[in-house]
């Protein structure tokens, strides 16, 4: 095995042994600064990048908080949360596809059929764009496993 697929695999075990949470209880990654760590969920699809949101513009959804550069975008994504929403509540697309569940870097993202992937860092996300559709395909069933099982997830 290389060294950075090495490294990778070490890096996803700290961190899967770092904490045990429930889909259910935190189905949307978010840490202090809000779901998508503040980052707007509309502007990834609008200007195809991350914009940090407003505080002041915020909305509620399954117990995450969302920021907004403005309100016309708070509104879209009150009208339509699962158009803006990131895949697999946020949590790492790469990770996903290896049945991991861990935060991303919302600068770390890319659009794939009108969907937001993110990924834990850029290094990761360069290792994801190497088979996408075949990370999706794996991410999409684990997530669904772990949505299904409702048992603790490693985060």
């Amino acid at each position: 095995m290389n060294k950075s697929l090495a490294l990778l695999a070490l890096l996803f075990s700290l961190v899967a042994l770092a904490a045990c949470t429930s889909i259910e209880k935190k189905p949307i990654f978010a840490d202090d600064n809000g779901a998508l760590r503040g980052y707007d969920p509309v502007s990834y699809f609008d200007l195809e990048q991350a914009v940090k949101g407003n505080r002041e513009i915020s909305h509620e959804y399954a117990g995450a908080i969302f920021y907004f550069t403005s309100q016309a975008n708070q509104r879209r994504f009150i009208d339509n949360p699962a158009e803006f929403l990131p895949q697999y509540g946020g949590y790492c697309a790469y990770g996903m596809s290896r049945n991991f569940v861990v935060s991303s870097d919302p600068t770390a993202f890319n659009l794939v059929d009108g969907k937001l992937y993110l990924n834990y860092s850029h290094g990761v996300r360069t290792t994801w764009l190497k088979d996408v559709r075949g990370n999706i395909e794996k991410a999409d069933a684990n997530w669904t496993e772990k949505l299904d099982s409702n048992k603790p997830i490693k985060e």
